[in-house]
């Protein structure tokens, strides 16, 4: 599921919370280029089955590789922390050509280790490897009994990073909610013109990016960690890699979590609409809460409390605020700041206070704080045309706007549906109604996701078409109830999609995610991935009593 990236000029934020990323932009390839890449994808999707059963056919040196283990480079890593890495081709069609490294890192498990659990944050685009230096003291339960491992997909941190360059800055505009949906044709022109920086800064991996062959990577970091099955946590984005793992390799599974489950079938533009409606409802809830606190900044009574942001929002649309850098903060500065906000339950007195600076002194710095402020995206070279192999990336050489390219590379790559222009326009006002009845704070925020991936190649059929019905050891979906990103509809849809195999725990709490959130979610989760202790399909958390929103 994929949440808008802020564009305001004199601050880019990156729209990721903790180790659950979720961010959408657009962007187009030329013509040219889009043909070898679409070439590429459908020869990659159709070659893969054969493949994926039989680790011969050029492919038997990858999984027979060992991994060599040794402390993180980096002032910022933890003394414990081990690196390491694996290689993999370019193209599983061409297992000959091209081959890249991907970064990996462990916790090594305390006591006798029964082999690996491999975590994926979210995303997509965000560095598995630091998520793990900074935000592993979560995991470390699983370290009773497993290695606790993550990586840098590929295209993503250290793992042949791919980049935009100095067009990176020209899409974010071109996307932006008043820029992309007033003149829709401008913004699509912009597009086109910067695709093909995309494609010169980025390398030979562009083409062979997303979650089908990332997911042929996991099975090759499997085998080198020594590992029969999968055993395997996953987030948000990472549940559809968790999928799509589970569909390619159904033997090879272990005890596979899925926590935020993504969806698996709807289009772009549906899924936009679900996340104006899950971050609406969040807010209404996070209201909700604040009105019981006489010192929330709208008083309390609720529905006043709605309509003041409504109109707060107008308000400053039309007259904005001098920000901390001096430049306008607009109303959808705002609802971006509050977006943010609203991934996580714990912000929440945060967020009542941030609000009450702006309303009562004009003070956007608390919003803005909510937002990974001051990034600028630097001009890097151009990606070498290498004919080899591509080791891994020097943590200073990963480019600034890695995160945006990235997902608008994986995403993009993930999805087959490919609207002309004339039909992107002659849509928008129908969206536009939708998107606001979806929404009346966020819908507007939301709606240039229609221009997403227009000009790329037609993404892979193989998710939408081949990830169901599956015969594999039981999996374990998390879903939460007030999740602003990733509604529960989804882990309920995604369950029946699977099929028996999946078992459904129904978190009745708030914030993106249960297992860093819910004391009753982190038991359950580790109860199965350390013993096979499995809930019973449709069991329940119920919410938190305390230590979240608690003022």
């Amino acid at each position: 599921m994929q949440a808008k990236l802020e564009t305001r000029r004199s601050v880019r934020r990156c729209a990721v919370t903790g180790a659950l990323g979720l961010a959408l932009l657009g962007t187009g390839l030329p013509a040219a280029n889009a043909a070898n890449a679409a070439n590429a994808a459908n020869a990659a999707t159709t070659a893969y089955s054969a493949a994926v059963r039989d680790a011969g056919s050029g492919l038997s040196g990858f999984y027979d590789q060992k991994i060599k283990w040794s402390a993180c480079e980096g002032t910022e890593m933890p003394k414990d922390l081990q690196c390491g890495k694996v290689t993999v081709p370019v193209d599983y069609a061409r297992p000959e050509g091209r081959t890249l490294d991907i970064a990996l890192a462990r916790y090594r498990a305390t006591g006798h280790s029964r082999g690996s659990v491999l975590l994926n944050f979210g995303g997509p685009g965000g560095s598995g490897v630091n998520e793990l230096a900074v935000g592993g003291k979560e995991f470390m339960h699983l370290t009773n009994g497993y290695d606790v491992v993550t990586f840098d997909p590929r295209g993503v941190g250290r793992s042949s990073p791919v980049s935009c360059g100095p067009a990176t800055l020209k899409i974010m505009e071109a996307t932006d909610s008043d820029e992309g949906t007033a003149d829709p044709d401008e913004a699509l022109k912009r597009l086109r013109d910067a695709a093909a920086e995309c494609v010169k800064y980025s390398g030979p991996v562009l083409p062979h990016i997303g979650t089908v062959d990332a997911a042929r990577d996991m099975d090759v970091m499997r085998r080198a960690l020594g590992d029969d099955r999968l055993n395997y946590l996953g987030f948000s984005y990472g549940t559809r890699l968790g999928a799509v793992y589970a569909a390619q390799f159904p033997d090879k599974v272990g005890r596979m979590v899925l926590d935020g489950v993504d969806t698996l079938t709807e289009p772009l533009t549906e899924q936009g609409l679900a996340g104006a409606r899950g971050q609406q409802t969040a807010l209404d809830n996070f209201l909700d809460w604040c009105v019981e606190d006489v010192a929330c900044p709208f008083g309390q009574d609720a529905r006043s409390a709605r309509d003041q942001v409504v109109r707060l929002v107008g308000s400053l649309d039309s007259d904005p605020v001098p920000s901390a850098f001096g430049e306008p903060f607009t109303g959808q500065d705002m609802v971006g700041a509050i977006g943010q906000a609203l991934y996580s339950r714990e912000l929440w007195p945060s967020l009542e206070r941030a609000l009450a600076q702006l309303l009562e002194a004009g003070d956007t710095g608390g919003l803005e704080s909510f937002s990974s402020g001051g990034v600028t995206f630097p001009v890097r070279a151009p990606a070498p045309e290498d004919k080899g192999g591509a080791g891994l990336t020097a943590e200073e050489d990963v480019p600034m706007d890695n995160l945006p390219a990235a997902l608008m590379a994986i995403n993009c790559a993930d999805d087959p549906d490919r609207p002309t222009a004339a039909q992107v326009t002659a849509s928008l006002g129908r969206l536009r109604a939708r998107y606001e009845e979806a929404s009346p704070v966020f819908g507007r925020y939301r709606l240039t996701q229609v221009l997403m991936c227009y000009g790329r190649p037609k993404g892979t059929d193989y998710i939408r078409d081949e990830v169901k019905d599956l015969d594999t050891a039981k999996m374990l979906l998390v879903g939460t109830r007030g999740d602003p990103a990733t509604p529960y509809r989804w882990t309920t849809e995604t369950a029946d999609r699977l099929g028996p195999s999946a078992v459904v725990l129904d978190n009745r709490g708030e914030g993106h995610t249960g297992y860093a959130s819910s004391e009753c979610v982190h038991r359950k989760v580790d109860d199965f991935l350390l013993y096979g202790s499995l809930p019973p399909d449709g069991s329940s958390c119920g919410p938190e009593s305390a230590g979240e929103g608690s003022r």
